[in-house]
């Protein structure tokens, strides 16, 4: 951070405190260090917190959740601001709809419910890369979460527009914010730049001043917490169900020797990647490990309360040792489940809430209502060459070599790369992405017809054959980037040269695609546009477009779209992007389609992207019940190989059915990933 900058915040935070706008008013949150406990209005306080996050849920539903987790027993939620949620492009700024974070706060202020607040500016979360927006990737060699003076002028400029919205909710100023996090789980990160923690705490500080409770989350490992802490900033640890609780703790007090206990993110399940087994976490272990902790007065967050859905192109990815991209259930087999149900491990939890503070009286507000609609039956409507005038309406960029999303500003979601070939191909030729360029997978056709698939780390040659001039495209997907480890600069799109037997293939042109507006517009449904009627020779091969209309015949209810048969792509409802499917790999088998998106009274319009292959008769089933738990084809391990973080364990396997939610039960792992 410049000189410049660094004065600018310091003389704000003097004028702030001379001022005296650095509340002290009747509402206090701080912390008691000769008595190891949080002090609320002056009296000892433990906090039994959830996390949830109001950018998987649709905002009408958040009162809904919110209310479910007041039942439970909760006091606090635990949110995160994932800062690209609300500066996708740089300079434009959107808090409205399902981004108003302000209304979000007031809801559960108004629900009983404290908020523990964790801006970033880098969330992980399992987020689209850990919630940083794509555009920073734009300056080259930037160093994220670090002291790089561009990253960081960046990180200001956006905190300058978000710490100002979150200040009157402050719990000194009245509202329900207790405490503020400051990055998240630095100690995992491999800069271990404290410089960059020390600017951080400075913003921080001159933004929400001197009386607003800081803290920082790490593993529970010497490393992560030392690379993670910083004086100034109260200092926890997050663990789960497989953890030695007193070692952890005494862990703690070894960066903390007085204070509160606090676990910030006690894990309550697991996320799930494509191609793996359907994670989880034993109810049994939780509401044991939880009745221990509480029992200690530590204070605990539970990670997650409720995970809700990735809509869109919002999930994240991880890259151990390869690439694996994140589902679109972010069920996370927490106490209520994607849609906001209770479940079995909820009431085990509110159990034993019940030991150590009042829970409210009255019963748990049921489930939503499901419905199950039944088979519509779709049709092809073209396929991206066919359409580029509507998909991409700016037309193509002509480049004698590959560029990136990025580089043509365009950050989630599809382009298109198109060429000539060079020469006759009389025998299938390899096509090489030699320095495993392709992030993250590229739908390849000649002439329209498709060849097959080039997926990063997976398949790095594909044989095409072809005539000297004809069209080859590739359509490739990002399939999110990646929102934890060393990694995280992840690129998308076309990185490297592309060969073709011994042949650099140049002279491209290169299409941004704008697929969610054009659908948000009404294509389909509202144009004529169609391909022919089936020839009898089945369903094409690679990317196509298909819709239909579901009739709700007056019901408009929580559902689950299954697409049996089919293989992988993305689905929009009524112009909304339910999120991706990825039937032939699994463990997902459905997609969540909450109530408020249909129409009781009017045709609801589906529109479906499938990349690879349609099924012969090109239907799609509405459920009242959600299919998480099988994965299919290859498998890339069992769930949770490559830890989110040093000292995070992972969930083993096994597989088990509770109430309508199919769940994978797991014994925990002994190991530390």
């Amino acid at each position: 951070m410049t000189v410049k900058i660094l004065f600018v915040l310091a003389v704000n935070f003097a004028y702030l405190a001379v001022k005296g706008n650095l509340v002290d008013g009747d509402q206090t949150f701080s912390i008691d260090y000769k008595n190891n406990c949080f002090l609320k209005d002056g009296k000892p306080f433990q906090y039994i917190s959830g996390s949830i996050h109001y950018s998987r849920i649709p905002h009408y539903y958040w009162k809904d959740r919110l209310v479910k987790m007041y039942m439970a027993g909760l006091n606090a939620v635990q949110i995160y601001v994932p800062w690209n949620f609300h500066e996708p492009v740089k300079g434009e700024y959107n808090f409205s709809g399902d981004r108003d974070l302000v209304h979000f706060l007031d809801l559960a202020n108004q629900t009983g419910l404290l908020v523990i607040l964790r801006p970033g500016p880098y969330i992980c979360a399992e987020w689209e890369m850990g919630g940083l927006p794509a555009w920073l990737l734009e300056t080259p060699n930037i160093l994220l979460r670090s002291s790089d003076t561009d990253y960081l002028q960046a990180v200001c400029n956006w905190m300058n527009i978000l710490l100002p919205k979150v200040k009157p909710w402050l719990y000194s100023n009245k509202g329900n914010i207790i405490s503020v996090q400051v990055e998240n789980e630095y100690g995992s990160y491999h800069a271990c730049d404290y410089n960059y923690m020390r600017t951080l705490r400075t913003i921080f500080r001159s933004f929400l001043g001197a009386d607003t409770l800081l803290f920082t989350t790490d593993g529970d490992t010497e490393r992560a917490l030392s690379c993670g802490s910083l004086q100034g900033l109260y200092a926890t640890i997050d663990f789960g169900t497989d953890t030695n609780i007193t070692k952890a703790f005494r862990l703690q007090r070894r960066f903390e020797p007085h204070g509160p206990l606090v676990n910030s993110e006690f894990y309550t399940g697991w996320l799930d990647h494509w191609g793996e087994v359907h994670a989880g976490v034993d109810k049994w272990n939780v509401s044991k490990a939880l009745r221990e902790m509480l029992a200690l007065g530590a204070s605990v967050n539970m990670y997650m309360f409720e995970g809700g859905t990735n809509f869109g192109y919002w999930n994240g990815a991880d890259h151990d040792t390869r690439f694996r991209s994140v589902v679109t259930s972010y069920d996370y087999d927490a106490p209520l489940t994607e849609a906001g149900d209770p479940t079995e491990k909820l009431l085990l939890i509110r159990d034993v809430i019940k030991q150590f503070r009042d829970v409210p009286a009255g019963p748990m507000p049921p489930a939503t209502p499901k419905f199950a609609y039944g088979f519509v039956t779709l049709g092809k409507v073209g396929n991206i060459p066919s359409l580029l005038d509507l998909f991409s309406p700016q037309g193509l960029i002509k480049s004698q070599y590959l560029l990136t999303f990025e580089e043509m500003k365009q950050y989630y979601g599809y382009m298109l790369y198109r060429t000539k070939l060079p020469r006759e191909l009389w025998e299938p030729t390899p096509l090489i992405s030699p320095l495993n360029g392709v992030h993250d997978r590229a739908y390849v056709t000649i002439n329209g017809v498709f060849q097959g698939i080039l997926e990063r780390d997976t398949a790095l040659v594909l044989k095409v054959s072809g005539k000297q001039g004809d069209t080859m495209d590739l359509l490739v997907e990002n399939m999110g980037r990646v929102n934890f480890g060393s990694k995280i600069n992840d690129h998308k799109g076309i990185l490297g040269d592309l060969l073709l037997g011994s042949d650099v293939l140049t002279n491209w042109e290169i299409y941004t695609l704008d697929l969610d507006g054009a659908i948000a517009g009404g294509w389909p449904h509202s144009e004529a546009r169609r391909f022919p009627p089936a020839d009898g020779r089945g369903p094409p091969a690679g990317p196509m477009f298909y819709m239909g209309t579901l009739k709700s015949n007056g019901v408009a209810r929580d559902t689950f779209l299954q697409l049996k048969d089919w293989s992988k792509g993305q689905v929009w409802i009524n112009g909304v992007n339910l999120g991706r499917y990825w039937s032939s790999r699994g463990p997902q088998q459905s997609l969540y389609v909450p109530g408020p998106l249909l129409s009781a009274t009017q045709p609801n319009n589906i529109t479906v992207l499938e990349l690879e292959g349609a099924p012969e008769c090109p239907r799609v089933l509405f459920m009242d019940r959600p299919h998480l738990n099988r994965t299919v084809g290859r498998s890339g391990g069992s769930a949770g190989v490559g830890s989110r973080h040093p000292g995070r364990r992972d969930p083993g396997d096994g597989v088990s059915v509770h109430g309508h939610v199919e769940r994978t039960t797991h014994r925990e792992r002994s190991i530390l990933l």
